[in-house]
């Protein structure tokens, strides 16, 4: 049996110890962020395969929204080709979201609106509306259709 033995300066010790617990807390960070960033993505409702009034409505849901049963209005819309700067701040709107609508130029998107049922505030006749092209939600927002009132994302305040 072959023992050994050494002896550390308690600085060198400490630093060690520092160390080591320094590195075990940035690696639970790394890994914590990573764990944050997956659950957030899978929280976004996959935008694809949206065919039926039912996929509208649990998409919608899927943000956190009761809304009617039966869309309030439903339109068929063109997409400009050349979008001039009134636009600029509704592509950022959809760009935030995650939305490519300039990909969508020149093409027939339809808009499904609905009435939202939960809006926080408590305000009636809040809509949410989804533009769809083939099956697949290509932009979407939440608005008050009053005067003084509001639009932003899908996502709930």
């Amino acid at each position: 049996m072959l023992i050994m033995t050494a002896k550390v300066p308690k600085r060198k010790l400490t630093w060690g110890v520092a160390a080591a617990a320094l590195l075990c807390c940035c690696a639970i960070a790394l890994n914590f962020g990573q764990a944050v960033r997956e659950v957030s993505a899978s929280t976004v409702p996959n935008p694809k395969g949206v065919k039926s009034n039912q996929d509208r409505v649990e998409y919608l849901s899927a943000y956190g929204w009761q809304v009617s049963q039966e869309p309030i209005a439903t339109q068929e819309l063109l997409i400009p080709e050349e979008m001039d700067d009134s636009y600029s701040e509704y592509l950022a709107l959809q760009a935030e979201q995650g939305f490519q609508l300039e990909k969508y130029a020149g093409k027939r998107v339809k808009r499904y609106t609905y009435e939202v049922l939960n809006y926080p505030s408590g305000e009636a006749g809040v809509q949410a509306n989804l533009l769809i092209c083939k099956n697949t939600v290509v932009g979407g927002e939440v608005l008050s259709p009053r005067l003084d009132g509001f639009l932003h994302g899908l996502t709930m305040p």
